[in-house]
């Protein structure tokens, strides 16, 4: 990969052909619009002038961290894909007062979760790589990056959560604090409620039924034999969801460019590849602390934390090991960094199986064998076909049966899974299949209707935020009672739903929100306020994308200013544009651009539209959260003294 870090003007292109704004165009203004309203609104409602959150004085359970985290976090966001200039103070000045209160709290320490899982950290540090996305970086941004790195690559003494030798990280809970080998009744408190609806861990727990698929965790002796059976076979060793921890530590790289970091990410990702072959070609789901496959469950390789057995299956295995080879993908620039991630999905459609007229694959391994059959998702095979353009990663998607229509657009009725679906829409991202069917040209009309469904959407969350059951001086510690859990409630709140914008303007389906960085083939800088983001008016719709081009059409939409802005190839810099050609609507060439570069600098007289149809390289970069200009404020880190 080509380590770029210098700074030069960019190639540039001028707009001249006056356009009547398309109605996406206008459609994406009226909703930033809109969304930066509604996030100032948000804000008002649920925080303190000093970013600290109006909530209880108290919260039990190693749950929690995560949740405000997720709240707040798309904030930052949005600020990166062109919201209003406040939003960058205000995400950080949140970011702060979570952490502080958190902290307060007991379950931070030193900025960072005491101990928890990968999935929940996955989700709560999304709002981290925002950040780090939201430049320029600061000093604090880039020490707290590297320090948090250490705590997974063995390098931190108080937080020792990976065996360098063995390649593995220690427990499926970690954190600041170290790995958690045992956990105690209070930790698991705040859950009790929400899994007696769910199955089971184990089989051979007294006093459950394991066919019932649900267990009593709110019954005090089944919840002590609980306690003391995770102990036994479930908080040492490894497990998949540790692959998470990769976003964490290419979050450092961006930062940084350390190769240790890099190499950090190859390594763990190899080694988790070596476990799969040892173990036939399915990823086992435990390891044990001499790296040994089911060392603490009677060699069974199923049965970890979120591993096959509970309490998802095949999701929370397939979600780390997505992320996972992205990230490789990313700091490589090699394409068989997402062989891992291909072959689980293959293993898993060869086991498939015919039921009631439909193909359905195996989400569960009991001690039976393999269970809960359904039908196969096309969202995680999209994600890899979005970032390699491969062949073999279309056919993946396309062999899944279209037993619903693809096109279709959802307005989520709340962010989780929808119970008479099936669909995932964490954090109300829900739309990655009818954005894949766009971006090959089968959902002309996505653009508007997604864009209204976004419109639609936030109209609802506002509606429901202004409710009593939105005022967080109704709230007390047992809300779950009602329809909205206590610590989850600001996702629920949100207004600040976007999936649309990110989709079109970036050209990439929304991140994996247990922890994905947020891929996608450009993204945009607004060239005379030298900030992330499109340029107050400017619209952005990458039309089209291939192996090596993307076509991109800017619009701006406001009549009475010109706009320059900075494309750039690719979220983090890692592509290379070769040439650009601009296109009319008719979709003749009427002119060409030399780039050459990773950055294109696009002027935009008032009331103007563009189409450029651009060559790339993609992966030929390395990958860096700098923006397109010098920093001349980059400070070296600092290095404390030992006090003896």
């Amino acid at each position: 990969m080509i380590s770029s870090h210098r700074h030069e003007l960019p190639a540039y292109v001028r707009a001249s052909e006056h356009v009547v704004p398309p109605q996406w165009a206008l459609q994406e203004q009226t909703l930033f619009e809109t969304l930066n309203k509604a996030a100032k609104e948000f804000v008002d409602r649920y925080t303190h002038p000093d970013g600290t959150l109006i909530w209880f004085e108290h919260w039990p359970g190693m749950d929690g961290s995560d949740d405000p985290y997720e709240g707040f976090m798309n904030l930052a966001l949005l600020y990166v894909i062109g919201g209003s200039s406040e939003l960058h103070e205000i995400s950080r000045k949140i970011w702060d007062g979570i952490t502080w209160q958190w902290t307060e709290y007991g379950q931070i320490h030193r900025e960072f979760d005491g101990y928890y899982d990968w999935m929940h950290h996955g989700e709560g540090y999304l709002y981290l790589y925002f950040l780090g996305l939201a430049g320029p970086s600061t000093l604090k941004d880039r020490h707290r990056a590297m320090k948090f790195a250490s705590m997974y690559t063995g390098d931190d003494p108080e937080a020792l959560n990976y065996d360098k030798e063995l390649k593995l990280i220690r427990s499926p809970l970690t954190g600041s604090r170290g790995p958690r080998f045992e956990v105690s009744e209070e930790d698991w408190s705040t859950h009790r409620g929400i899994l007696d609806d769910y199955l089971a861990p184990y089989e051979d727990i007294p006093g459950v039924d394991f066919q019932s698929l649900k267990c009593p965790w709110s019954n005090d002796e089944v919840y002590q034999n609980l306690i003391n059976m995770m102990n036994e076979r479930m908080n040492r060793g490894d497990v998949p969801l540790n692959l998470n921890a990769t976003g964490l530590i290419t979050h450092a790289f961006l930062h940084s460019g350390d190769e240790s970091l890099r190499n950090w990410v190859i390594d763990y990702v190899n080694a988790w590849q070596e476990r799969t072959h040892q173990n036939g070609g399915i990823i086992p789901d435990n390891v044990g602390l001499s790296g040994q496959i089911g060392e603490y469950n009677d060699g069974k390789w199923w049965g970890g934390y979120y591993g096959w057995r509970w309490p998802h299956g095949f999701m929370t295995i397939l979600e780390p090991l997505t992320n996972a080879c992205m990230n490789t993908v990313l700091l490589t620039g090699d394409l068989n960094g997402l062989q891992l991630v291909r072959e689980q999905l293959d293993r898993n459609w060869e086991l498939r199986q015919e039921q009631d007229g439909k193909w359905v694959v195996p989400y569960k391994h009991f001690d039976s064998g393999w269970t809960d059959y359904r039908e196969a998702t096309p969202k995680y095979p999209v994600y890899l076909w979005s970032l390699s353009m491969a062949d073999e990663d279309l056919e993946r998607v396309e062999r899944i049966p279209k037993d619903h229509d693809w096109n279709e657009v959802i307005v989520p009725a709340f962010s989780g899974r929808d119970p008479k679906t099936g669909r995932e829409t964490k954090h109300y991202i829900g739309n990655t299949q009818p954005w894949y069917q766009y971006i090959r040209g089968l959902n002309p009309d996505y653009p508007e209707r997604i864009l209204n469904a976004n419109y639609e959407m936030v109209g609802k969350q506002l509606t429901k935020m202004r409710s009593p059951d939105g005022d967080p001086r109704n709230w007390s510690e047992h809300y779950s009672e009602g329809i909205y859990s206590a610590i989850h409630i600001w996702q629920e709140m949100c207004p600040l739903y976007f999936e649309g914008l990110v989709q079109l303007t970036l050209g990439g389906p929304m991140h994996i929100s247990h922890g994905g960085l947020q891929h996608g083939r450009v993204r945009y800088f607004d060239a005379d306020a030298k900030r992330p983001g499109l340029p107050s008016g400017v619209s952005a719709l990458v039309e089209k994308l291939t192996s090596n081009s993307v076509t991109l059409h800017l619009v701006n939409t406001n009549q009475f200013e010109d706009r320059a802005l900075v494309v750039q190839a690719g979220v983090f810099g890692e592509h290379h544009f070769l040439h650009g050609e601009i296109i009319n609507t008719k979709g003749d060439v009427i002119g060409t651009v030399a780039v050459e570069e990773k950055w294109l600098h696009v002027s935009l007289p008032a009331g103007t539209g563009i189409t450029l149809r651009i060559a790339m390289e993609r992966f030929v970069h390395t990958p860096t959260y700098d923006m397109p200009w010098p920093d001349a404020d980059k400070q070296t880190f600092i290095r404390g003294r030992d006090v003896k």
